[in-house]
């Protein structure tokens, strides 16, 4: 499979690369990743000829975005595709040392306290602030980020900000960026069940940024979320390609399955998904890229790194060719959904 070769997004007119870099990892998301280490994987990332770059605000609270920027600078920002998100806004703590001792969401991230603002004012803020941590007059897109109960923690805080997105003229706010032509398209990011008809509901959306409930390791989206998604012309980009590790890592100790330590059954059941990989000569990392591909909405695939070899590993197992028997086997064997879009044998 070409990882480069150009795909629509929903109906909008933006063409995105099958492979991109998302820029969790560069936040420090698990672990603190030194500058230089930071640096050299940008590179690694574009001298591989990857092109897409996602990020956020709330990723090391500024610093991924300060690393991507730094790495597009010192190359050629214009041929970059970069997207970003809004929701959070950044500002500095009144009190340093007890920001310090109190925060534990990114390890040695910038020391930013945040608030969510969804309303327009917040939208505005968070996208300068964006453009300037980014050293960039213009991003392509924006998502609506962690809209939803698990990151706001209550029914109550999701209405309100839905609200806000809403009457508050958040989503006002995206539209007038989008057609004064300073944005290309507008997304949402999902990392659960629900999100995607909540959102579809009340607003018009150009795709989906999904991050966990489409991977080879559980595909639930495929009973109703894709199906509506495709009815309205949505696209879908996937972050979380590799399930926060161990469909990368395979079922090693500790690794992680969508952003906790697997269990022993979550371990076993990718063994077995490796086990028929490893049988066709494929390696896990190489299918679990490459399965979100086949479904037809799905137009790019952001895998993090954070390491010089993980965007040229990425590349390499985007090329595998993988035979259409492998995807049979693991349907055959209960590991992949009956209706998952996969080449035929």
């Amino acid at each position: 499979m070409d990882p480069f070769a150009l795909r629509r997004l929903g109906r909008t007119s933006l063409e995105l690369p099958r492979l991109g870099l998302g820029g969790a990892s560069l936040g420090n998301i698990f672990n603190t990743i030194p500058e230089t280490q930071a640096d050299a994987t940008l590179d690694a990332a574009w001298d591989a000829g990857v092109r897409f770059y996602d990020t956020s605000p709330w990723y090391g609270r500024g610093l991924s975005e300060h690393r991507i920027g730094r790495g597009l600078f010192l190359r050629s920002p214009g041929e970059a595709i970069v997207s970003s998100k809004v929701g959070r806004v950044l500002f500095a703590p009144d009190d340093v040392a007890a920001f310090e001792a109190s925060e534990r969401s990114w390890p040695n991230g910038l020391k930013f306290q945040h608030r969510h603002d969804y309303s327009y004012a917040g939208v505005m803020r968070s996208y300068e602030d964006s453009l300037q941590r980014l050293r960039r007059n213009r991003v392509d897109v924006l998502v609506i980020h962690d809209l939803d109960l698990a990151n706001l923690g209550s029914e109550e805080l999701v209405r309100q900000h839905l609200d806000a997105l809403d009457a508050g003229g958040g989503m006002r706010a995206l539209e007038e960026l989008k057609a004064a032509g300073l944005i290309k398209a507008i997304g949402a990011g999902v990392n659960r069940m629900g999100t995607i008809p909540r959102f579809l509901e009340r607003f018009e959306l150009d795709f989906f940024l999904v991050a966990l409930p489409y991977t080879l390791a559980e595909q639930p989206v495929l009973d109703a979320e894709f199906p509506l998604c495709q009815a309205r012309g949505v696209g879908v980009i996937i972050g979380g390609v590799f399930a926060s590790g161990i469909l990368a890592t395979g079922p090693v100790p500790g690794a992680r399955y969508n952003y906790a330590i697997a269990n022993e059954e979550q371990l076993a059941r990718v063994g077995r998904m490796q086990a028929v990989c490893e049988g066709h000569g494929v390696p896990l990392a190489a299918a679990a890229l490459q399965f979100t591909l086949h479904h037809p909405l799905v137009a790019s695939v952001i895998p993090g790194a954070f390491h010089p070899d993980h965007p040229r590993r990425n590349v390499e197992s985007m090329r595998v060719e993988i035979p259409a028997d492998l995807w049979g086997e693991l349907k055959h064997e209960g590991l992949l959904r009956r209706d998952a879009p996969t080449p035929q044998t």
